[in-house]
């Protein structure tokens, strides 16, 4: 334990989503994800916006495991700006599953199921930061660009 805060997630950038259909011989688990990522790309729509899932962010209030840990799971969606270079907001749903904080009360639960998101939102810098961004920049300059020559229009699938 090194870090006051630990964060991990899964990523799935939701413009690779290719099909919306749900395998009818998926699991029950499964089925319930892609319905909740077929809920958030209704509601973020595909580009600039990244659905993270099997998702923890830990807490070290005192910096042991044994008092004032809070561990909270998340999922849905972090949205970023035009250049996929910074997180401009996160839309999650946080869950408290463990805590060793016997002073613990709801208030102080519902202010770190805020934090959460705001600790997320940092975490997806950093993430971006780590990724290939300049892959990212070819990518939009292409869309860019085919929109530039298509007068302003591109095309379905690209």
């Amino acid at each position: 334990m090194h870090q006051w805060v630990e964060i991990s997630f899964d990523c799935l950038p939701l413009r690779s989503v290719g099909r919306l259909d749900i395998p009818l011989d998926a699991s029950p688990r499964y089925q319930a994800l892609c319905q909740r990522i077929k809920a958030a790309i209704g509601k973020h729509g595909l580009h600039n916006s990244y659905y993270l899932y099997n998702a923890k962010c830990i807490y070290h209030l005192a910096n042991t495991e044994d008092l004032g840990t809070l561990e909270f799971s998340f999922e849905g969606v972090a949205l970023t700006d035009s250049t996929d270079t910074k997180t401009e907001r996160t839309d999650l749903q946080v869950d408290l599953v463990r805590e060793t904080c016997e002073w613990l009360t709801e208030p102080i639960v519902a202010w770190f199921c805020t934090t959460v998101s705001k600790s997320v939102g940092a975490e997806f810098d950093r993430y971006i930061a780590a990724g290939d961004l300049d892959q990212a920049k070819r990518r939009i300059e292409k869309i860019q660009a085919a929109s530039d020559n298509a007068g302003g229009f591109v095309g379905m699938y690209l």
